[in-house]
């Protein structure tokens, strides 16, 4: 089929999660097209084709919304990093709020769903504390094309904190063999740690002399120290957390403030109750909750985590953190929390998972999300175990992008 065959005019109706607009092609296919927006007529070409849909590139905007605005990057497709740099930011809350009711609704079958007033970011530029940059064949840094594989060497990205997006051009990584990854963190007092993640099992000759910054080398065999601390110093509402380089942390510093706050007004805390934390990592939320409640059992997997956890805690004798994957700790945890919560990965929390959860029945709920088709899936689950969602608040963590984070609040019955 030629090339001119496979465009069409076509109308836009809505967004969809995933960072695209969706509209129908004459044969009735839904066909899905990135940096478009609802309400918009677009020429596009088909790129894949299936039975029941299509994919498709934006060739031309011939009728625009008014919300699309210029994109900040002169290349916004190529890196895959943004999906809505040329859609005005009050229109971006506005589609994450609707895609959440929206997955909610058709994946999850809930109805009436009590959702509050989107928290927008406080930068809409320049807010990610943790920036992971892949390696050109010719050694440029750059991030992986929509899709593919093949990275597109970057000279300045407007999401990383300015820190961070000014040292990557200082770095000299060609002459390193076996490197994969080059990733950048940003801690207190404009702190910079540098991890090098790679295939070989012996550390890189790497030099940050002129850089002042720390680096390691996470392989085959570990992590290793090239310079400085293996670990940042992060501060969220003037607490600070030790993150080691292998430990996750929220990327928005200044939001992961806002849904402290959210949680500690939202959870009823008192001395005499007992909570469970699931996915707990370096213990952001548990640091903040301890000092309230009458004991805290904490449950993460990553080694690196509980070890940053427990120093994080240390001040606290209430507190206890197992070390195991959450699906095979549940039942035989010696807990019956009145409050439970978890902050699971992409993946959410999954049936098994729910299902231990509904068994404990702890009265009230927080789930901290950062994928709404998960979250729906799970709600799904919740609500037949008996539980009843109160509220759900989303946060935008990630400006200029389809990411949406939200905290919801369930309780046990009706």
């Amino acid at each position: 089929m030629e090339d001119h065959l496979k465009e069409f005019d076509i109308d836009l109706t809505h967004m969809v999660y995933g960072g695209e607009a969706m509209g129908r092609l004459p044969d009735g296919r839904a066909v899905f097209v990135p940096y478009a927006i609802a309400g918009e007529k677009v020429r596009l070409r088909l790129v894949e084709e299936k039975r029941g849909y299509a994919r498709a590139e934006l060739l031309e905007v011939l009728e625009p919304s008014p919300g699309r605005i210029p994109p900040r990057c002169e290349r916004p497709a190529a890196c895959g990093g943004c999906h809505y740099q040329h859609i005005a930011y009050p229109m971006q809350l506005q589609i994450k709020t609707e895609i959440l009711r929206e997955q909610l609704e058709r994946i999850g079958g809930l109805s009436d769903i009590p959702i509050q007033p989107i928290v927008p970011s406080p930068k809409m530029w320049n807010y990610r504390n943790h920036i992971q940059l892949h390696i050109s064949p010719e050694g440029k840094l750059g991030f992986l094309e929509p899709r593919s594989n093949t990275v597109v060497p970057i000279e300045d990205c407007p999401l990383a904190e300015e820190p961070l997006d000014e040292i990557w051009r200082k770095l000299d990584i060609e002459s390193i063999p076996g490197l994969e990854r080059v990733g950048l963190r940003l801690g207190a007092d404009e702190d910079i740690l540098l991890v090098l993640a790679g295939s070989a099992p012996g550390a890189p000759e790497f030099s940050v002399e002129d850089l002042d910054i720390s680096a390691v080398y996470t392989g085959p065999n570990g992590t290793m120290v090239l310079a400085g601390s293996d670990y940042l110093v992060m501060e969220i509402s003037d607490r600070k957390y030790k993150v080691s380089a292998e430990s996750f942390f929220q990327v928005n510093t200044l939001q992961a403030g806002a849904m402290v706050e959210h949680l500690l007004g939202n959870l009823l805390l008192d001395p005499g109750k007992d909570v469970l934390e699931l996915y707990s990592g370096v213990g952001l939320f548990s640091a903040f909750i301890s000092g309230k409640v009458k004991r805290l059992a904490a449950v993460e997997s990553s080694p690196s985590a509980v070890n940053d956890f427990v120093e994080n805690l240390d001040e606290f004798d209430n507190v206890e953190i197992y070390e195991t994957q959450v699906e095979q700790v549940m039942a035989g945890l010696d807990i019956r929390p009145n409050v439970l919560l978890a902050d699971p990965p992409r993946a959410g929390l999954g049936h098994r998972v729910v299902e231990s959860i509904v068994s404990l029945g702890a009265p009230a709920f927080a789930y901290i999300s950062c994928d709404p088709a998960t979250l729906a899936r799970d709600a799904k689950d919740l609500a037949k175990g008996g539980y009843t969602l109160e509220k759900i608040t989303p946060f935008d963590l990630f400006p200029q992008t389809y990411h949406i984070e939200s905290i919801s609040f369930w309780r046990m019955g009706s």
